[in-house]
């Protein structure tokens, strides 16, 4: 049977890249500024981190419900496709669990358990992106659920996001701070390198965001010597510093990233404006054998 990837909102892939590879969102929410938006309803990011800036009251976000994916799921199964539902990680949202729910209804309902396979990507933004990308690669070219998942998770073993944050105010008070939580303190003050896995989880501090764009090119450049040859950037109202990362990053790779884009209001409630986020994976895993 084909296979549908699913996956949510928070991946920020161009519209350009969910369509190429035929992805299915189902839609986290933010709650700001009194009223309730379907994050794949904003038209543009902007009014929302002009408000996040203003020190107001901090926005929430909230998981799609079991009903939302259900919404999606039951047309692509009675379509005659199977699904690789693949999500942000568990440790940050409970996505994920939401779908497992969607999944088990399901199968009481007579599906056959194989025809769902739902992923925690365990990480998040273009991490998850990339993951979305070999998936759908896989997908097209005819390859049933099991390897359709297998493409996305060995492309996860290899994955490594590195990113910086203006400073950890916003991780800390949106409770996704941590073990970062060990960098309270007076060091809000410092530019901290963390990296997207299960949880946020510090990797450096650097005393300046110089210096902190620095250590993000050394990743880069660390990533290309070990034979990782295709890279990607995302950034929060951060477009002075976003060109010079393509630029930098392009001296390294000889070649421009996969895709640049800005993470949205789900996950930039709880790193703030000013986020810069980079990864490099090895292409052949963006694209297996026989895709």
């Amino acid at each position: 049977m084909p296979v549908a990837v699913v996956t949510d909102t928070t991946h920020y892939l161009p519209a350009e890249v969910v369509e190429r590879h035929r992805l299915h969102c189902v839609s986290l929410y933010v709650n700001w500024d009194g009223r309730t938006e379907r994050e794949s309803e904003m038209p543009d990011f902007a009014a929302f981190y002009e408000f996040l800036a203003s020190g107001g009251e901090l926005p929430t976000t909230s998981q799609p419900s079991v009903g939302d994916f259900l919404d999606v799921y039951r047309p692509l199964l009675a379509g005659g496709d199977d699904i690789v539902s693949i999500h942000l990680s568990s440790g940050l949202s409970g996505t994920v669990g939401a779908a497992e729910q969607a999944r088990a209804a399901l199968i009481e309902e007579g599906v056959d358990e194989a025809r769902i396979v739902v992923i925690d990507s365990a990480t998040t933004c273009g991490g998850t992106g990339l993951m979305l990308i070999a998936a759908g690669n896989v997908a097209r070219a005819g390859a049933d659920a099991s390897r359709v998942a297998g493409a996305a998770m060995a492309l996860r073993r290899e994955l490594e996001v590195r990113f910086a944050v203006a400073d950890l105010e916003y991780l800390r008070r949106g409770g996704r701070i941590g073990m970062a939580q060990a960098w309270l303190g007076s060091a809000l003050k410092v530019k901290p390198i963390l990296a997207l896995e299960l949880h946020v989880e510090p990797v450096e501090r650097a005393r300046t965001w110089s210096r902190a764009f620095d250590r993000l090119l050394d990743h880069l450049r660390e990533r290309f010597e070990q034979g990782h040859d295709a890279w990607f950037v995302q950034h929060i109202r951060g477009e002075a510093e976003l060109a010079r990362m393509v630029e930098r990053g392009t001296e390294i790779f000889g070649h421009g990233p996969e895709f640049v884009s800005e993470v949205g209001p789900v996950v930039g409630t709880h790193t703030g404006p000013g986020l810069l986020g980079v990864a490099a994976i090895r292409r052949e895993l963006l694209a297996p054998a026989g895709s």
